[in-house]
């Protein structure tokens, strides 16, 4: 102990010490990831190893076995003691700005009635049952008799709020998040989470002024509602170009990261200078972050990895270590400890079982939610650390509502778990998980921007058409990159005197209307109850400024993962892929579409899809992408099913070839079912499969045909034998779906 001691003598002369800090950070990671991963093991949240290490470093266990030790590392100096509590507050916003982006809007929308009921009278009967035992306790308890008001609601928010973190972590866990009341109990969490911010925040501002204040009270109430209003409208966009410019326009690493904490940053002045706590601002921040349509798996682990490894660990630990359960030795502040136990568990627990039964829900239903709405975790652990920064709350009062946040939280997963395991599965239900489980496995789920690259050509106008119904469909945003920029259209002759700058913005900008154009009408069109009434796709648009492979090697690290390729001339005049077209698919690192505009452009109502398919995961992808525009347009869609001449020869008996169409349909209706698209499926007939493509797509009329393919080894863009013969004589249009 000779070097810390040392560090603790020299914070004592001269201020703060470094290395002793150091040593303070170290030790708070290193016991609370362990005793955090004790915990997981055992099936409960990590957090509370991380508060549990904290109390044993306090002055509760360290402090009694060993005080000098403690105190020479802990060392209660104020300078030293403000380096950590930075590290701690800087937790507590990064803790809020993760919670705010694992906040499920949608999903709050969709359960509103249901949840708002749980959630309210989860909210207010707790509430009230801390309020008035904050109103009853003796005046020894209270740091300051004249701020008994504000203590009491500090206490009732602490009783009343469920943790969405721990909720949703349990939920997930037992693999109920999908099943009703798994997200009733989750959507209530959130609810419950973003009024307790609110309620936390006004609480706050009274107790700076130390009683009810109306002109400071009347600046708080209104100052959050105006705060809220702006965030959810003006504010998302706004969060969502900030976002888009800096991972467009920047070079430098991890520059979305460092935008996003100012964006935190700002909102949390923000919510302080109208009078609420910078708590609301860092919470509505991540709210508007997670509604990125971009880079959402990216930010979230770049924000997890910092916000799991350091601050966590830091600020919880530091929670544990001001917590001191000496005090429950005294019987007076053991009895408070478990009153406000039973009160919190048993107020939280009737009031959403009685949320639950107003809403004619079932007594194991409304047990479930009674039991998911139990946890405290990380939220109490917050307000009680705000309640004792602003000196409503004393040492005492503290570790009483951490114990109590504490017990709470580690009962609540086994509790849970008992009463999930006791409701059974609806019909209903078990419908709409077949739908969420194909969602889960599509292949096109995991797209979250697209890149358009056009010209002025036909070809150009249908791929316009095609990325606007599958953005209108699947909710991803587009940038349309026109690719002839500002270098002469020599090879381009309809594009002549369209060389500048001005002509090359204007065509993008052309591009993207026809984006926009063809988002609506599938929004228009659509019977789907779960599609928007509107459109809100994101399109920017870009010109050709560089070399184009280095533009669209850029793209895609910009986030791009899905290029539709609208260009012409797309045959080479020596045959195949023209040589544009293969630089473009190997200098974009993620999944092409090539379309080709052949014979007369349909109209999307007329619009008539031929899926070759041949039971392969690149056929079945395509036939993915198919379905989409079918359900955008609402057109005529069949499917055609090939046997490729090495699958032939892989077939040991014929019977097998005669029915291997089975499974490949079986695959089909799926995709069918979960687009509500009728389908017409149709098996080859003869023994050369392009062929046969092109003679049911001419006796069909088919004017759209979309092939899966993958690329063949060698200098030159090549698709194997049948998308090679399409691309030489094919009389109407296709689409060339290239996936790794």
């Amino acid at each position: 102990m000779a070097p810390a001691n040392a560090f603790a003598e020299e914070g004592a002369k001269g201020g703060a010490s470094e290395s002793l800090f150091l040593i303070q950070i170290v030790i708070l990671v290193v016991v609370g990831r362990l005793l955090g991963e004790a915990m997981v093991r055992i099936g409960q949240p990590s957090i509370m190893g991380q508060i549990i290490g904290g109390i044993i470093l306090g002055p509760s266990i360290l402090g009694q076995i060993w005080p000098d030790a403690q105190a020479h590392i802990f060392p209660t100096s104020p300078e030293q003691k403000s380096m950590t509590d930075a590290v701690a507050q800087l937790g507590i916003l990064f803790l809020l700005l993760l919670a705010g982006m694992e906040t499920d809007l949608g999903l709050a929308k969709r359960l509103r009635r249901a949840a708002i009921g749980v959630s309210l009278t989860g909210i207010a009967v707790p509430f009230a049952a801390g309020f008035a035992l904050g109103q009853l306790i003796p005046a020894e308890f209270l740091p300051d008799a004249s701020k008994r008001l504000v203590t009491s609601l500090f206490l009732g928010t602490a009783l009343s709020i469920s943790s969405v973190k721990i909720v949703a972590s349990v939920v997930r866990e037992m693999d109920f998040m999908r099943r009703n009341i798994g997200q009733l109990i989750v959507a209530s969490a959130i609810i419950d989470d973003t009024v307790g911010w609110v309620i936390i925040a006004v609480t706050f501002s009274l107790a700076e002024k130390g009683a009810v204040d109306l002109p400071t009270l009347a600046k708080a109430v209104i100052g959050t509602l105006a705060f809220m209003a702006f965030s959810f409208t003006i504010g998302r966009k706004l969060v969502f170009e900030i976002i888009r410019f800096t991972n467009d326009r920047f070079r430098s690493d991890l520059p979305v990261l460092s935008a996003i904490i100012a964006i935190m940053g700002g909102m949390a002045i923000i919510t302080n200078a109208i009078g609420v706590h910078t708590v609301l601002g860092a919470f509505v921040a991540g709210i508007l972050v997670g509604e990125s349509p971009i880079l959402t798996r990216q930010i979230d682990e770049q924000l997890r990895a910092l916000t799991t490894a350091l601050f966590m660990p830091v600020f919880f630990g530091l929670t544990g270590l001001h917590t001191d359960l000496s005090v429950l030795g005294d019987p007076s502040t053991l009895m408070l400890a478990v009153g406000l136990i039973v009160i919190a568990s048993l107020g939280k627990f009737g009031g959403a079982f009685a949320g639950a039964k107003i809403g004619k829900f079932s007594n194991a239903e409304a047990l479930a939610l009674g039991c998911g709405m139990n946890a405290r975790g990380s939220t109490e652990v917050i307000v009680a650390t705000i309640g004792l920064s602003v000196g409503v709350l004393d040492e005492r009062l503290f570790s009483v509502i951490v114990a109590m946040a504490v017990v709470t939280t580690m009962a609540m997963p086994p509790t849970l778990r008992w009463a999930l395991a006791r409701l059974p599965m609806r019909d209903e239900e078990r419908e709409r998980l077949k739908q969420e489980e194909f969602e889960e496995r599509s292949f096109l789920q995991k797209f979250e921007r697209i890149l358009l690259a056009i010209d002025v050509s036909a070809s150009s106008h249908l791929a316009a058409r095609i990325a606007g119904h599958f953005a209108a469909v699947r909710k991803t945003p587009v940038t349309v990159l026109d690719i002839i920029g500002e270098e002469a259209p020599a090879a381009k002759p309809e594009a002549a005197g369209d060389s500048d700058p001005k002509a090359a913005v204007a065509r993008a900008e052309e591009g993207a209307e026809r984006v926009k154009a063809a988002a609506d009408d599938a929004v228009a069109t659509t019977t789907d109850p779960h599609q928007p009434e509107t459109t809100d796709i994101h399109i920017t648009t870009k010109i050709k400024d560089a070399n184009l492979r280095k533009i669209l090697g850029e793209g895609a690290e910009k986030g791009h993962d899905l290029l539709f390729i609208g260009v012409e001339p797309t045959v080479d005049t020596a045959g195949g892929f023209h040589e544009q077209l293969s630089v473009m698919t190997s200098a974009f690192r993620g999944t092409t579409a090539i379309v080709s505009s052949r014979g007369e452009l349909p109209v999307d109502k007329n619009l008539r899809i031929l899926v070759p398919i041949s039971g392969t995961e690149r056929s079945t992808r395509a036939a993915e992408l198919a379905f989409v525009i079918a359900k955008a347009t609402e057109c005529q869609i069949s499917v055609l099913y090939i046997r490729e001449p090495q699958q032939i020869r892989s077939l040991p008996r014929v019977s097998d070839a005669s029915n291997a169409h089975v499974a490949a349909f079986k695959k089909i209706d799926e995709i069918a079912l979960y687009n509500g698209v009728k389908v017409r499926k149709i098996v080859q007939e003869g023994a050369a499969p392009e062929l046969s493509i092109l003679r049911h797509a001419r006796k069909g009329d088919y004017n759209l045909i979309v092939l899966g393919v993958s690329r063949r080894a060698g200098e030159r863009l090549s698709y194997g034998a049948i998308a090679d013969t399409l691309l030489e004589a094919a009389d109407r249009s296709f689409v060339f779906f290239e996936t790794e």
